[in-house]
């Protein structure tokens, strides 16, 4: 049965303009100002240490020594994390998929350290001896260490998540967690200034906080080091980005996986197209389109099947619904979609859509273009206009381009 619809179209939204969007900073770009800010941490962590472990040696204060030996650790973490982040930005040609996992070793030899570290703190707290501290030499430095490890974990965590490194989040966590146990060894030597003994028991704390942290961490890192896929929200987004292109039918299958905060994608995609080297081109252009509005996505690979479609979509300029076809393409006020059997021929459904464009000044062709592969054609019928950039657009999507007079004496025969 033939159906006829006129389809007011100006309340479709256009698809995005992906050619003029700011390129995102590479992975590249994004190991590289991780890696300033793990040396940076390196130097941090090392000036607390020392100035923990004086002022604890100094003042007795078996709490701080142990937040002291926290500190010790994490110079051992954030100089994995530096390392992890270096080799990360090499390339190899005996590890195909890159080094990014370096950033999970880095994470894994972090959280070992983390427990190493609580279990001798656990350790001194338990065997060491009940003491009252010197508040006076312990307290001043104990709250400048709380104020800066609070600050710069912050901060690190902020730019771990914006530059997307787990190194670097693993790191900021570290701190975080330091901040804690630096609070509880506060809250001590308050109460030895009023005479109260704590001290063992803010080491217990300490150890306490250390070992949830560095069990956290360890997990994050098997996780990553057995190939977990990435995030749903993100692979169904990287489902559709495909399937918005108009010659993909869908995608058969999505494999992923992550390398260090970073992600790899393989996916099977059915497209409507038996010309080999269109679907060489799209293939490579879709993987392109991956990486560049996906930053954490290092390499995308697409595997292309051909599939020919039951029915044809055609799309045909006019100048009003069931008026005679269009001379200009772009300016055409009204389009046809046509909906043909493959195999006989006949027209299964028609359907006139307004182009809400067909008045604008500046960048009709594209907008034109752009928003005609929404409607994924298969065939476009071109009347007097034989170049333009929304034909590019059509063109460069794998849209077959039909002459206006051939197509009008197919149907006369």
């Amino acid at each position: 049965m033939l159906l006829n619809v006129v389809k007011d179209s100006t309340k479709k939204t256009p698809q995005p303009d992906h050619a003029l969007r700011e390129e995102p900073p590479s992975s590249m770009d994004e190991i590289g100002s991780a890696r300033k800010r793990a040396a940076f941490s390196v130097s941090l962590n090392l000036s607390l240490a020392l100035a923990k472990g004086v002022a604890g040696v100094l003042a007795g204060s078996s709490a701080l020594m142990s937040d002291a030996i926290h500190s010790g650790t994490d110079v051992i973490a954030s100089a994995a994390a530096y390392i992890g982040l270096w080799l990360a930005g090499r390339q190899h040609p005996s590890f195909p998929y890159g080094l990014y996992k370096a950033e999970t070793i880095a994470t894994l030899v972090t959280s070992v350290a983390i427990i190493l570290a609580g279990y001798e703190i656990g350790r001194r707290a338990l065997l060491g001896p009940v003491t009252l501290p010197d508040v006076s030499i312990a307290l001043p430095v104990a709250l400048v260490s709380l104020v800066v490890t609070f600050a710069f974990g912050l901060y690190q965590l902020h730019a771990g998540r914006r530059l997307h490194s787990p190194a670097l989040v693993a790191d900021a966590r570290d701190y975080l967690v330091d901040g804690l146990s630096t609070g509880v060894v506060v809250i001590s030597l308050i109460g030895a200034y009023f005479g109260l003994h704590l001290d063992r028991w803010a080491a217990a704390a300490v150890a306490v906080f250390v070992f949830w942290s560095g069990g956290q961490l360890l997990w994050r890192a098997l996780r990553d080091l057995m190939d977990e896929a990435i995030d749903r929200g993100t692979e169904r987004e990287i489902i559709r980005l495909v399937e918005s292109h108009p010659r993909v039918e869908k995608v058969e299958r999505c494999l992923s996986r992550t390398a260090g905060g970073r992600f790899i994608v393989d996916l099977d995609v059915i497209l409507r197209t038996h010309s080999h080297e269109l679907a060489d081109r799209i293939s490579h252009m879709l993987e392109h389109d991956i990486r560049r509005q996906f930053s954490r996505v290092v390499m995308a690979r697409i595997k292309t099947h051909s599939h020919r479609a039951e029915h044809i979509r055609r799309l045909t300029p006019v100048k009003e619904p069931g008026g005679s076809p269009a001379a200009h393409f772009a300016k055409a006020p009204w389009f046809l979609l046509e909906i043909i059997e493959h195999t006989s021929g006949k027209i299964i459904s028609q359907e006139y859509i307004e182009n809400p464009y067909w008045r604008e000044e500046r960048k009709r062709g594209f907008l034109v273009g752009q928003w005609l592969l929404t409607f994924k054609p298969d065939q476009i019928v071109l009347g007097q206009e034989k170049e333009g950039t929304a034909m590019a657009l059509l063109k460069e999507a794998g849209v077959e381009i039909i002459d206006a007079e051939a197509s009008a004496v197919k149907q006369e025969d």
